[in-house]
């Protein structure tokens, strides 16, 4: 698959489109999304620059916000089913890759169906902004 890494930290211009491994499942409560679109955080731009949590494998895929068509669950996945709209927030800060790529592993309990009324780019857009929000009204009052 296609996916944008980063080659080492610094400048966007350390952003690469680069052919990868398709991720696969390794868990089965884990769900491969074929990404839609993949949103932009400022987390995003301070991991690319300082190179925090950047592995020792490179390159690193970053994006922890995306959302796509599910094209595969695992065995004991419960609430979603190949072919479901979805968006999530995960990974995408040197653990496991991230969503500016093709295709993504997300375990479930991060997922959550993308209503009907908002474009995948809108979706891509809001979960860790909605996260943000929801702690600190709610988590920190």
């Amino acid at each position: 698959m296609k996916a944008v890494v980063m080659t080492s930290p610094g400048a966007p211009e350390v952003l690469q489109v680069q052919q990868v491994t398709d991720p696969v499942i390794e868990n089965d409560r884990e769900i491969l999304v074929r990404l839609k679109a993949a949103g932009v955080n400022p987390i995003d731009t301070k991991l690319r620059t300082r190179g925090t949590f950047f592995p020792d494998q490179k390159p690193a895929i970053l994006g922890c916000d995306g959302a796509g068509i599910i094209a595969e669950v695992g065995k004991n996945v419960e609430n979603f089913q190949v072919g479901d709209e979805v968006y999530f927030c995960h990974s995408g800060i040197g653990a496991t890759p991230g969503n500016y790529a093709e295709l993504t592993v997300v375990d479930e309990r991060f997922v959550a169906k993308k209503p009907t009324s908002l474009t995948f780019v809108e979706a891509a857009a809001a979960p860790l902004v909605l996260i943000t929000a929801w702690e600190s009204l709610y988590d920190r009052g």
